[in-house]
């Protein structure tokens, strides 16, 4: 698997929890956890697609659209 792939992923995985605590129950422990673990996938996300983009801008910024960024870059991403 793709390493910008995975890192989207969980970067979108993470918002969405992030997401629904905000909307149902509101529980200061997931967000204290999960919160920081979406800034480090959102950081690599970025980092992966700079160190992947073999000269095409578009990937990189893509990336830095949150939540979706990395799955979009990975997608346009050049074989």
């Amino acid at each position: 698997m793709n390493p910008l792939r995975l890192a989207g992923t969980v970067e979108l995985a993470t918002l969405v929890v992030l997401l629904l605590n905000l909307v149902t129950v509101h529980e200061p422990a997931v967000s204290g956890v999960v919160g920081p673990l979406h800034g480090l996938a959102y950081t690599a996300t970025v980092i992966a697609s700079v160190l992947l983009m073999n000269g095409h801008h578009r990937v990189w910024l893509l990336a830095i659209v949150p939540g979706i960024g990395g799955l979009l870059a990975a997608r346009v991403l050049p074989d």
